[in-house]
């Protein structure tokens, strides 16, 4: 059973940064995919970024060039950088991997005031 832990998110103004770091223990070999996805008030769960081990990123068209995602130095971590943070991109932000079925973080939360 693997198991995710996030830190990272608050509030800050638009235009501002924020940094998302996620955790997965419980399991003893390298994941090869690990991100984030994020669920607005009233909206469906959207992938937001997806790093794999082999250093391949994937990006919702919304946050090309202003998110970077990355595998952590210690592994099975994954951290997100957010920069250029925008109103629309407030939400409650999930870890996510999959290995023998999705698990999900239990979120956390990033409010962007304008």
């Amino acid at each position: 059973q693997v198991h995710l832990v996030e830190s990272g998110g608050g509030l800050v103004q638009a235009g501002g940064s924020l940094r998302l770091s996620c955790a997965a223990s419980g399991i003893s070999s390298n994941i090869n995919r690990m991100g984030w996805y994020r669920q607005a008030p009233g909206k469906q769960r959207e992938l937001v970024a997806v790093a794999t081990s082999g250093s391949n990123t994937n990006y919702a068209d919304s946050v090309k060039g202003r998110f970077t995602v990355s595998r952590g130095p210690v592994k099975n971590t994954v951290i997100m950088q957010m920069n250029e943070l925008k109103p629309e991109d407030t939400a409650v932000y999930y870890c996510w991997t999959i290995w023998d079925k999705d698990y999900w973080g239990q979120g956390t939360q990033v409010t962007v005031s304008s």
